[in-house]
């Protein structure tokens, strides 16, 4: 098993390289990928020290698995030329999750769905990821029929850059501007760039990439995605009308029983999922579940989860794990 990581010295990377060895990933070669200004670099792991090679480099060696983590525009001009080369590439970029030829994949919920020939595989955006999770086993027993979520997400789902900004505002320094404006004692209600309809990017692929992995174009999903100064994880506030009515100690017990789910919802003793709690963990934490009395069949969820995990690193490393375990590599 020869693996690439791709981007090895971007925020995710790194992260993905934690999430390999957490999870005793198995590979008997490691290539370590990055631009061709990053080339040459020293990067250590698991006690051994690597040299970050160019892609030109990295698809003449022909991985069996390449965990793409280096931006949209890189994704559109390489993954392509992994694939020629017989690579299954994972790509957590934006640039093929909406393509149709292509599989956007939560392996707790569709991996089903990836076959021995697909070679580009998209891994879904991180709010989407931890949203569709929890919602999984719900939408089965109750089905779906409207989500209106609203987000709180962490600056490292910009990049370092967005974390060494609100770090040097945090200490009163003059800060690279990553963001429009200061983003520490700020709220910023702009994710990605504004389309003609109003909404954000971020905001349409949380739309659109609910109604891809659940593989119902019926689902209504409406979103506004906001920027916050934490580290660490993304929050959510999701409101679900099903279209059965639902008991709310069943639901507790559906989502408990989820693979990757832990349920934190005993608000008289102060217990809910915080961002704070989330960071370094692989699993998304639900809690904050309660009625909407204002109409039928609806519930209230308060997700969170650690944006560089599940939202991206943890849920690659599990479709890379999937397709070994299914002998599809």
């Amino acid at each position: 098993m020869k693996l690439a990581v791709v981007g090895a010295t971007g925020l995710v990377g790194s992260e993905i390289l934690e999430v390999l060895d957490e999870h005793q990933f198995p590979f008997d070669e490691l290539l370590l990928v990055a631009s061709e200004r990053s080339a040459g670099k020293k990067l250590s792991f698991k006690g051994k020290e690597y040299t970050v090679i160019g892609l030109s480099q990295a698809v003449a060696e022909k991985p069996d698995i390449a965990i793409f983590s280096a931006g949209g525009s890189t994704s559109l001009e390489w993954a392509p030329k992994f694939a020629e080369v017989g690579t299954i590439v994972i790509d957590n970029s934006s640039a093929w999750r909406m393509d149709p030829s292509k599989k956007l994949v939560v392996p707790e919920i569709n991996g089903k769905a990836m076959r021995i020939d697909d070679r580009i595989i998209a891994n879904p955006n991180c709010s989407t990821i931890q949203m569709v999770l929890a919602l999984a086993p719900l939408r089965e027993k109750y089905g779906i029929k409207r989500i209106v979520v609203s987000t709180y997400q962490s600056v490292t789902g910009t990049g370092k850059a967005a974390v060494d900004q609100m770090m040097a505002e945090r200490k009163g320094e003059k800060a690279d501007m990553v963001y429009p404006y200061k983003i520490d004692l700020n709220v910023l209600p702009h994710i990605d760039v504004f389309q003609p309809n109003g909404y954000t990017k971020e905001e349409m692929k949380m739309i659109n990439e609910t109604k891809k992995i659940f593989d119902d174009p019926s689902i209504q999903v409406t979103a506004t995605t906001v920027r916050i100064p934490v580290m660490g994880g993304h929050s959510e506030s999701v409101n679900v009308e099903f279209k059965k009515d639902f008991d709310l100690d069943e639901v507790r017990e559906l989502l408990a029983n989820t693979p990757g789910v832990v349920v934190q919802d005993d608000p008289a003793n102060n217990v809910y999922p915080m961002p704070l709690n989330a960071h370094k963990r692989d699993e998304v934490f639900v809690g904050r579940l309660r009625r909407d009395e204002s109409q039928p069949n609806t519930l209230n969820m308060w997700i969170v989860a650690d944006n560089l995990r599940k939202g991206a690193a943890t849920n690659a490393v599990q479709i890379a794990s999937y397709l070994v375990e299914h002998s599809m590599v």
